[in-house]
């Protein structure tokens, strides 16, 4: 699969020319709140909210002095709006007082930080700092890679170990978002397009004839 996987990329590459993050922001930070929010919520959904959010509380130092409550009631569309609100007040105050308000660009001591998981900071690193070093692995990166045959793993940590060990360093800042756009538009997961797939002959699961 490794001599393979080129081929894939650069195939996605030209079906999905637009492949590009989809959460809005101005700075690390921002999209540091973006990520939060976008848990179990569209990222079309979280770019609606955030303008009002970010037009009046700018820095960690803003939502730390922002009342929870307040927060609670700018973010509730977002689904799970109290944990969420929870996680960006503890987020706002380790990084005023353990990183004097700037967002670390280290992907250790990110993972560390409230609400930030491992998917989270490989999406900070790459949106925010243009420093891949890992892939975001999300319900559509997973399931791509599952039918192509590039991980048999189920959980992303070990799903990301396995794309890192065939993946060139040079499309690390491409493969995430060739899979989210390629599990939207045709590898969904219930009646994915294979017939219409630009790469469905480097796929397991197309030619095990599952569609």
């Amino acid at each position: 699969m490794k001599k393979n996987i080129t081929n894939i990329i650069e195939l996605l590459k030209q079906e999905y020319p637009e492949a590009t993050c989809s959460l809005d922001f101005t700075s690390p930070w921002e999209m540091a709140i973006a990520v939060v929010l976008s848990a179990q919520c569209t990222d079309e959904r979280v770019n609606k909210i955030t303008p009002n959010i970010f037009a009046k509380y700018k820095t960690p130092k803003d939502f730390n002095n922002m009342d929870i409550k307040e927060l609670e009631g700018l973010i509730y569309s977002c689904g799970f709006y109290k944990n969420k609100a929870k996680n960006i007040k503890m987020l706002a105050k380790e990084v005023e007082e353990k990183y004097n308000g700037k967002l670390p660009d280290n992907i250790d001591e990110l993972v560390d930080l409230p609400g930030i998981g491992r998917k989270s900071a490989n999406v900070i690193m790459l949106e925010a700092f243009n420093k891949p070093v890992g892939i975001a692995v999300d319900t559509h990166a997973k399931r791509v890679s599952n039918r192509i045959g590039l991980s048999n793993e189920k959980e992303p940590i070990k799903i990301e170990q396995d794309l890192l060990k065939i993946v060139p360093k040079k499309y690390l800042k491409d493969v995430n978002h060739l899979f989210v756009f390629h599990g939207r538009k045709l590898c969904k997961a219930k009646s994915p397009t294979c017939d219409a797939c630009p790469i469905n002959k480097y796929c397991n699961y197309f030619k095990k004839g599952n569609v």
